[in-house]
C-alpha cells in the first residue's frame, strides 16, 4: 500500500496484487482495516476511525483505491460513481503473436488475425457468483440463449495499444461501465487473455501471483473542495511493468 493523495475527506492509495479492499471468505485483513489502523496510530485519534470503500478492485489486480473519511465524502463518492463522474484509466499487459509494426501514419498493426490494436468493446456479460467468474457475448440474444435465468448487464470499453516488447503489449483501457471482471472478460473473449490471468485463459500464473492488470489513474471533481483531482499510481515493481510504462513515460 501507498499513499497517493489524502485530505480531511479521502484518502487514495495504491494496493498490490496480494491486498483486498474489503473483506471476504479468506477471512484475510482488508485494506480498509489496515488504513483504519494507520489513521489511528499516526493520527493518534481515541476513538473510531470512519473509513468508507467507494468502490472495489479486484485482489489480484494492483493500483489505484478510493476510500472516505466522512461519511458525507462516502455518500457523495457514491453518486459520483454512479453517474460516471469517476473516470479511471487501467493498464494491461497482454500477448502478442508477433512483434507489432507501425505503418506511416503511426498506427500499430494488428495483436493478431482480426483484434485490432485500438478498439470499442461492446458485449453483454452474465455473472456466475458460485464461479466468481463472467462470461461475454457479443448479443443480448446469445446470452439470454444461455441463461436465460442470470441478469445479463451491457459492458463497454475502449482499448488502445501504448506499448509493447516483442512478445507483449501494453494496453491502456477506459471504462465506459462498471461490471464484474469487465476489463477481465471482455479481453479475453477476444482473444487477449491479461498475463497471468489463469482464470480467464492466460496459459500460466505471475510468479506474484496476480494478474497484469493495474488500475493506472482515476480522475474526478473532489465532493466537497469541487477541484480537480488526478492520481496516478506507479507500476508493480517488476520487469516487463518497468520496461513497459519506461517507454509510455
Amino acid at each position: 500500500m501507498r499513499i497517493l493523495y489524502e485530505d480531511n475527506h479521502l484518502i487514495i492509495v495504491s494496493k498490490t496484487c496480494h491486498e483486498i479492499v474489503q473483506a471476504d471468505k479468506t477471512g484475510d485483513q482488508p485494506l480498509s482495516e489496515t488504513l483504519k489502523a494507520f489513521i489511528k496510530d499516526r493520527d493518534q485519534k481515541p476513538g473510531n476511525v470512519f473509513l468508507g470503500v467507494t468502490h472495489r478492485l479486484d485482489r489480484p489486480t494492483s493500483g489505484t483505491v478510493i476510500f472516505a473519511k466522512t461519511s458525507k465524502a462516502l455518500e457523495r463518492m457514491n453518486r459520483l460513481f454512479a453517474s460516471g463522474g469517476v473516470h479511471k484509466t487501467y493498464w494491461a499487459i497482454v500477448p502478442i503473436a508477433n512483434p507489432l509494426q507501425r505503418d506511416a501514419e503511426g498506427h500499430y498493426s494488428d495483436l493478431a488475425p482480426g483484434i485490432p490494436a485500438e478498439a470499442d468493446l461492446k458485449h453483454w456479460i452474465i455473472r456466475n457468483e458460485k464461479s466468481n467468474r463472467s462470461y461475454a457475448y457479443d448479443s443480448l440474444e446469445e446470452a439470454m440463449r444461455h441463461a436465460p435465468q442470470k441478469e445479463c448487464k451491457e459492458a463497454r470499453l475502449h482499448y488502445r495499444v501504448i506499448a509493447h516488447t516483442d512478445r507483449y503489449a501494453l494496453l491502456e483501457v477506459l471504462l465506459y461501465t462498471g461490471r464484474h471482471h469487465q476489463i477481465r472478460c471482455q479481453l479475453s473473449h477476444i482473444g487477449l487473455p491479461i498475463k497471468g490471468d489463469l482464470k480467464y485463459g492466460a496459459p500460466r500464473s505471475n510468479p506474484d501471483g496476480g494478474i497484469s492488470l493495474h488500475s493506472r489513474q482515476a480522475r474526478f471533481i473532489h465532493p466537497v473542495s469541487k477541484e480537480e483531482i488526478c492520481v496516478t499510481s506507479p507500476v508493480p515493481d517488476d520487469t516487463l511493468w518497468k520496461a513497459l510504462s519506461k517507454s509510455v513515460e
